[in-house]
């Protein structure tokens, strides 16, 4: 075939593809969705001919009850997009407040992710689109023009679990041009979570990074370690290869972690520059999270100045039998006496674990152990979470 030909050839594709609009090859982009409008509502759309019903769902709606293996939580609700003439589906929400919405479609029942938005976020083993609106709090949440730290994905020897498992460590900014030493905030993620969650759910380091450069927080470390002890990793990122998540998967919260959590303090501060102290390290979680935070930081009393518990699962449970569980009281009271900088409990109002922290309060006003205590609007979700750490963060180490 002669280069004219060729030429023709490729004219007549391209041609083509454009008429057809939303094609395989450059899939979709004659369609914007979302599109953030000035008035900060936002419009969506989806071609889908020859679809009987379009639905989308997403943190912006008003939510409704559901039952799940926790309790009874919130859930966003859904709405119907419209339909033309030409099949694309389109809805429109009022204006939105400042923050980061997740979203998907359902489709005749079938909930799909949205082809014109390729950004994803995984929850367990759910994805979902999601999209900003800046100009308020959310501009935490954004990669604004300020100096990095830097994120890495390391492999550290636990002996305790008798395996090599993976960890995601945060560094500030100029850390690797420095020789100064940095405090270090153990996070830690929630039920069904690992130790990717924090940062592509919690949006951890672009919250830090913001708050660094404002001069919010001082510089720290972060290590954000994997929960799940039968882990040596996030699915698909260790020795199991490529599997479904679950939701809880074993041993999760029998004490065994919590009792080898000094594998992974030695692992950082054997890899680190850190003030190896107890002034200048902090535990943190959410849900699971929490309730391992509490357990570790009462467990070994004498190891944190700063603790923080966002919307802990702090309740009685069947497997809760290990050692880690014994005199909570004695642990909670010697944890007390050894000194705490802060002691930081937030739950929203609306979270199935509302009542679970109200009786953690008033264990802690039985034996006079100060807490500061934090309460949002909304429940168990990711939204209050990076609140809380955007609250949590500037606290520290001062």
């Amino acid at each position: 075939m002669t280069k004219t030909r060729i030429m023709i050839a490729l004219v007549v594709l391209l041609a083509g593809l454009k008429s057809n609009g939303q094609e395989a090859l450059f899939g979709g982009q004659e369609i914007v969705s979302p599109e953030i409008n000035k008035d900060k509502s936002v419009t969506f759309r989806l071609l889908a001919p020859a679809a009987d019903s379009v639905f989308i769902t997403g943190d912006f709606l008003p939510t409704t009850k559901m039952k799940t293996p926790m309790g009874e939580m919130d859930a966003p609700g859904k709405k119907l997009l419209s339909k033309n003439g030409e099949g694309l589906w389109t809805y429109t929400t009022e204006p939105l407040a400042s923050e980061l919405y997740n979203y998907s479609f359902i489709v005749d029942g079938m909930t799909v992710r949205d082809p014109n938005n390729p950004f994803v976020i995984r929850d367990v083993s759910s994805l979902t689109n999601i999209f900003i609106i800046g100009g308020g709090k959310a501009d935490n949440y954004k990669v604004n023009d300020v100096p990095h730290g830097t994120v890495a994905k390391r492999w550290y020897d636990s002996p305790g679990l008798g395996m090599d498992r993976r960890i995601t460590i945060y560094t500030p900014p100029g850390y690797e041009d420095s020789k100064e030493e940095y405090p270090v905030l153990y996070l830690l993620h929630g039920a069904g979570g690992d130790e990717e969650a924090w940062m592509d759910l919690g949006r951890t380091s672009q919250i830090i990074d913001n708050l660094i450069a404002e001069g919010k927080a001082q510089p720290m470390i972060i290590a954000m370690p994997n929960g799940n002890v039968t882990q040596d990793a996030a699915p698909g990122m260790g020795s199991d290869g490529f599997y479904k998540p679950v939701f809880m998967a074993p041993k999760t919260m029998d004490g065994t972690y919590e009792a080898n959590f000094m594998d992974i303090i030695k692992f950082v501060e054997n890899n680190y520059r850190v003030k190896a102290n107890k002034e200048n390290r902090a535990i943190a979680g959410l849900s699971m999270g929490g309730f391992h935070s509490f357990h570790i930081s009462r467990y070994y009393p004498n190891t944190f100045d700063y603790v923080g518990l966002f919307s802990a699962a702090i309740m009685p449970r069947e497997d809760a039998t290990g050692e880690v569980y014994n005199n909570i009281n004695e642990t909670l009271e010697q944890q007390y006496k050894n000194g705490l900088e802060l002691y930081y409990i937030a739950i929203g109002k609306t979270d199935f674990l509302y009542k679970a922290n109200q009786d953690l309060k008033k264990q802690l006003d039985e034996i006079g152990m100060p807490y500061e205590y934090v309460e949002t609007d909304g429940g168990h979700i990711w939204r209050n979470w990076r609140i809380y750490l955007t609250d949590f963060a500037p606290k520290l180490f001062k």
